[in-house]
C-alpha cells in the first residue's frame, strides 16, 4: 500500500530547465566556448555534474567542476528571482498528499543551494517533506536507484511503499530500479520517452485518485 510519495524538483515541482541551460551557457561563454540548450538535454535530470561536465567533455575542454557550478549557480540565482513559479497542479498535488497521510520526501539531483533557490521562488519551504535529499547526498546520480533508496529510508518507508513523480527518463529508470512505482510528468520528455512509468499525466492537475490510492 503506498504510504509516500518522493518527488523531484526540476520538472515537476518548477519549470527551471530554459534557466539552467541559459545560466551553463552564460558560464561556457565566459570560458570561450559556444554551446547550445539541446547540447543539455540528454542529461536532464542527472544533476549538475553530469549536465555541465558531460557538456565540457563533449567539446573537449577541460574544467574545474566544483568552480564550474558554483559560478552557473551564481548565474541562475540572478536570472531566475521573479520568474520561477510552480508548475501547474504542483502545490495542489504536494497539499493533497499531505492530506492522505502520506511522509513525503524531496529527492533532486541539484545540489543544496540550487534547490534552496527553486524553493524560495516557488514558496515551498523545505519543511514541507518530511526529508529533502540532494545530489550531495549520493555518489551514484540518476539514473542510479540510489537517491531513491535514500529518500525512502530517510522517511522510514520501504521503496515498494512509495510513490516516485519524476519528469525525466533518468529519473523514471532510478525510480523503477529502487522498486517504486512512478508517476511521470510530460513537462521535459513526451509520452513515448516515458513509458516505462507506471503513470503519465501532462501535469499534476490531471493525476487520477488511482495513482495514490493502490
Amino acid at each position: 500500500m503506498i504510504k509516500g510519495v518522493l518527488f523531484d524538483m526540476d520538472g515537476v515541482l518548477v519549470d527551471s530547465e530554459r534557466f539552467i541551460s541559459k545560466a551553463a551557457i552564460m558560464m561556457f561563454e565566459e570560458l570561450g566556448l559556444k554551446v547550445t540548450p539541446e547540447d543539455f538535454h540528454p542529461f536532464t535530470g542527472m544533476g549538475e555534474n553530469r549536465y555541465i561536465g558531460s557538456v565540457a567533455n563533449k567539446y573537449g575542454i577541460s574544467i574545474d567542476i566544483e568552480k564550474a557550478k558554483a559560478r552557473t549557480y551564481l548565474i541562475y540565482g540572478e536570472i531566475v528571482r521573479g520568474k520561477l513559479a510552480p508548475l501547474p497542479g504542483a502545490l495542489e498535488f504536494v497539499e493533497r498528499c499531505r492530506k492522505r497521510g502520506f511522509k513525503l520526501a524531496l529527492a533532486t539531483s541539484a545540489d543544496m543551494v540550487k534547490m534552496n533557490i527553486n524553493l524560495r521562488e516557488i514558496g515551498l519551504p523545505p519543511v514541507s517533506f518530511h526529508s529533502v535529499i540532494t545530489g550531495q547526498d549520493v555518489i551514484n546520480k540518476k539514473p542510479s536507484p540510489d537517491i531513491y533508496l535514500k529518500a525512502s529510508e530517510k522517511i522510514g518507508l520501504k521503496p515498494q511503499e512509495c510513490l516516485v513523480v519524476e519528469d525525466a527518463v533518468s529519473g523514471i529508470k532510478a525510480g523503477k530500479d529502487a522498486g517504486c512505482r512512478c508517476l511521470a510528468i510530460t513537462s521535459s520528455f513526451d509520452t513515448a520517452a516515458l513509458q516505462d512509468a507506471d503513470w503519465v499525466c501532462n501535469s499534476l492537475l490531471e493525476v487520477p485518485d488511482e495513482v495514490i490510492s493502490w
